[in-house]
């Protein structure tokens, strides 16, 4: 597809619905070959509508009609319209009867929209268009009906028949040939993009939880009936949430049943659908033998993210897909707090804000920058991204700033009350907050219009004979955006101020932080009654999604990573003073001078922070952890990635061998961990193994063989997966035998076999490529199951920089080969693939031309689908 064949779609093109539906009767006869689908639906003109006598226009995709009626009467040829994409009624009454008879095929939908076939079962995907690909309708959020579906299968091939909603009658209706039928009624109206249906031969794990007000639910969690044992943690992890949703916004569980089920095949992580998730395995199957501790928190964040929708997306749904970041965003930001909840406020929020502006700030900065609220879009699947989630989910954080817990709390409630059953905007949302609060945040909104990540320029200046301390703050955009000029933003900056001796000064009272209110493109503020100049400590908590320049000297930074009691911005001390050195290291190898030694000061505090661990080891963890490449990375104008690396090696290894025999006690101290899923447990595995990670940058046959050690006795996937990381960068044939010995271990397991490919495609090793592409070959490799691609292809392309951006060009083509590949199979992942490529500008020249070269090539390739088009397209226009 060319680029003038893309129909752009506009927001400011948005119209009310011509027609409605009030109530959707689904009736399917399942085959994995050839599914019969009957719907009748009550469709009724719109009385908003302005229109006179529309025709109505339903959406339609890989469709086979077989029969068309209007109020009971066949529908002749010339009162409709059939093409590839709509099925047009012409001249239809105000309100009417429509049924619609047609077949799909789901074994051959290897696009995971709509209904498919993965392994044994039948499962559906509609957001955000997929339900034009089961029938006919009016598939867009603002057209909410009551639906009610009937299933009929195989009894043997499909016991477990599941939609949304509750159960009508009995579980099991016995037909004739050997079939059997359940109903399902949904009492919530809902977009079409929530509905979902499962069929197959499926284990299940019981449970039932009571709400607030006295009411008991059903919950069940389905998988294959190998993964039921894997399945006990998000049950957990279910009820936490409904708990905790109760406690924290007052949100309710509403159906008698909720379900979740399991699926190999999955675009994305879950969905939402009412009353019956739909989720990835990875974010469900959890045991201490196959799961890391990442992944017991991931499955708990995700399940909670899932049921979090229920409310902020299911019951108050968006009114288009530009309003995707009011459902996303506001629910991102409550699984975030949940999670926070549930481990380690600070540590949560270190890595929410690791990787926001790790990969969410690139993303800000480069072609496919975009406003959390976009203007217009091409392919709505190209804009589930972390601008839409993450940064949408700041956005909130800072609503919740400004108002504090209580108003915020009161904002929710109203919006929730106000617009219960209704498709609305996040302008709706924002006014509910307002109204609640008797606010103003007409201001505030410009920030879901506005894309780039602002940045806050601070100075400071200490008056000593009037002992006063002013912070001076200039905020500017410079995304590369085509908006036109940007207004200055509402940015909420929490400030403390600390002393010579590290203690915090009061600033207002007895509160040693405050919150001060940017609104102008420069402001000051200044403090009274301060005997001595401060260090400042600007930003706390991350309180907005900025890029923040402020000119603190080593010592200043120094002095912050040792005393500021903001978790937040101690860590970040820490991340500074580092980042300066390794910087500092870079312009070093470039210039060809001498490495510069790391100051005393510097590895003194973090000799101190190892002879006096903290209560928290997972923030302590946290707090001696390099900065990442890949931030490092994107704080880079031109990224030399092979001096980065080297950088990145030699600071490693300056505080590994000074701190050497610290490290070692730290080990041992905490390697004989049980396997359990304790929060104590889970930390000492972390702090334990950056222990290992850095003692690996000795590179002594001493911890080499004490690695060994921990992969061949761990206990826990965790530790066997750290194991196995560190060996898998050695640059020598050893590392074969033990990736051999684990694939062996766990052939079985999907989501393990799922670590140890990523594990390869990520190996800094010389011949990393060549593994790649071998990997690409082994028989467990499946091009078609989302999860193998991203852990192979995928992993090589966002989280090994160094070989995929290999100077000769090879690792561009071999994902550019791939891409086209993948994009007649499933473009969604292959869209999500093209997304490594559009950074190109951040690279040198030689570099640009040959990312170009592959963007150029996958443009000109016929056919292509509008996922990869867009996404190619804009990456070579920016």
């Amino acid at each position: 597809m060319s680029t003038s064949e893309q129909k752009t779609i506009y927001l400011k093109d948005y119209t009310v619905p011509e027609f409605l539906i009030s109530k959707t009767e689904l009736h399917f006869d399942l085959s994995a070959d050839k599914t019969l689908v009957n719907s009748r639906l009550n469709i009724y003109r719109n009385p908003d509508c302005k229109k006179t006598n529309p025709d109505l226009v339903l959406m339609g995709e890989e469709l086979t009609l077989i029969d068309l009626k209007v109020d009971g009467e066949r529908l002749h040829p010339e009162h409709y319209t059939l093409d590839d994409k709509t099925l047009t009624i012409h001249n239809p009454s105000a309100r009417f009867v429509l049924e619609i008879s047609n077949h799909i095929n789901p074994s051959t939908n290897t696009a995971l929209s709509g209904l498919y076939k993965s392994n044994t079962m039948l499962c559906t995907q509609c957001e955000a268009e997929g339900f034009r690909r089961i029938t006919w309708f009016l598939d867009r959020p603002d057209v909410m009906s009551i639906f009610s579906v009937t299933m009929v299968a195989d009894k043997d091939e499909y016991p477990v028949l599941l939609s949304n909603g509750n159960r009508t009658g009995s579980p099991n209706i016995a037909l004739a040939d050997n079939k059997h039928a359940a109903r399902w009624h949904d009492p919530f109206p809902k977009p079409s993009y929530l509905f979902a249906l499962v069929a197959g031969d499926l284990a299940c794990l019981k449970d039932s939880f009571t709400t607030c007000s006295g009411r008991e639910v059903a919950l069940e969690v389905y998988v294959e009936e190998h993964d039921l044992d894997k399945t006990s943690h998000a049950m957990q992890s279910l009820k936490n949430a409904m708990r905790w949703d109760e406690q924290a916004f007052g949100r309710e569980y509403d159906l008698d049943i909720y379900m979740i089920v399991a699926v190999s095949h999955f675009n994305m992580g879950a969905m939402e659908n009412k009353g019956l998730n739909i989720f990835n395995t990875k974010y469900v199957l959890a045991s201490e033998k196959t799961a890391t501790d990442a992944d017991f928190e991931n499955v708990e964040a995700v399940i909670g993210h899932e049921y979090f929708h229920n409310w902020s997306g299911n019951r108050v749904t968006c009114r288009d897909w530009f309003q995707l970041s009011l459902k996303e965003g506001f629910t991102v930001f409550r699984d975030q707090q949940f999670t926070a909840h549930q481990t380690s406020e600070a540590v949560k929020r270190i890595k929410d804000v690791n990787m926001l502006r790790t990969h969410q700030f690139a993303e800000d900065a480069g072609p496919l920058s975009h406003p959390i609220r976009p203007s217009s879009f091409v392919e709505i699947n190209n804009f589930y991204t972390l601008t839409i989630y993450e940064k949408g989910a700041e956005v909130v954080r800072m609503l919740h700033t400004l108002l504090g817990e209580t108003g915020f709390r009161k904002g929710c409630d109203l919006y929730f009350e106000r617009y219960d059953g209704q498709a609305v905007t996040t302008e709706d949302f924002v006014t509910a907050l307002e109204d609640a609060n008797n606010a103003n945040f007409e201001q505030f909104k410009q920030w879901y219009s506005q894309a780039g990540t602002p940045t806050v320029t601070v100075t400071t200046s200490y008056n000593q004979n009037e002992k006063t301390y002013t912070v001076s703050f200039e905020q500017h955009n410079n995304s590369p955006s085509t908006q036109a000029d940007k207004e200055p933003l509402v940015i909420p900056i929490r400030l403390g101020l600390l002393d010579d001796n590290g203690k915090e000064l009061n600033l207002h009272g007895e509160q040693t932080s405050t919150v001060l209110e940017l609104t102008k493109a420069e402001q000051s503020f200044t403090f009274t009654d301060i005997n001595t100049e401060p260090t400042p400590s600007i930003l706390r908590g991350f309180s907005a999604p900025i890029k923040l320049q402020q000119t603190l000297s080593i010592e200043q930074k120094i002095h912050l990573f040792q005393h500021d009691k903001d978790a937040f911005n101690r860590w970040e001390a820490g991340q500074n003073c580092l980042s300066y050195f390794i910087f500092k290291t870079i312009d070093a190898i470039q210039n060809h001078h001498k490495v510069p030694p790391l100051p005393d000061e510097l590895v003194g505090t973090f000799r101190a922070i190892l002879q006096q661990p903290l209560a928290d080891l997972a923030y302590q963890s946290l707090l001696l952890s390099l900065p990442s490449k890949a931030y490092l990375a994107e704080q880079m104008s031109t990224i030399d990635i092979d001096a980065l690396y080297q950088a990145h090696r030699i600071v490693k290894q300056t505080l590994a061998s000074s701190l050497q025999d610290l490290w070692l006690a730290h080990y041992h101290a905490n390697h004989h961990v049980g396997a359990g899923t304790d929060s104590q447990s889970i930390a000492q595995r972390s702090f334990k193994n950056l222990c290992l990670d850095y003692l690996m940058a000795l590179e002594t046959d001493e911890v080499r063989s004490m690695c060994i050690q921990q992969f061949e006795t761990a206990r826990n996937m965790t530790d066997q997966i750290a194991a196995l990381a560190e060996l898998s960068h050695l640059d020598t044939s050893i590392n074969v035998s033990y990736f051999d010995a684990f694939y062996q271990q766990w052939k079985n397991e999907d989501l393990v076999i799922d670590k140890w490919f990523a594990l390869q495609a990520c190996s800094e090793t010389t011949d990393a490529l060549h593994s790649v592409k071998k990997l690409t070959q082994h028989p467990d490799f499946d091009m078609k199951t989302p999860n193998r691609v991203r852990s192979v292809i995928g992993a090589f392309a966002t989280a090994n920089p160094l070989h995929f951006n290999a100077i000769d060009g090879s690792g561009y083509e071999f994902v550019a080969d791939n891409i086209l590949l993948l994009d007649s199979i499933n473009p969604q992942v292959a869209a999500r693939l093209a997304n490594s490529l559009s950074h190109w500008k951040k690279f040198d020249s030689t570099r640009q031309q040959l990312i170009k070269a592959q963007l150029s090539r996958i443009q000109a390739h016929t056919p292509l689908s509008k996922d990869v088009s867009e996404i190619v397209s804009r990456s070579l226009t920016a």
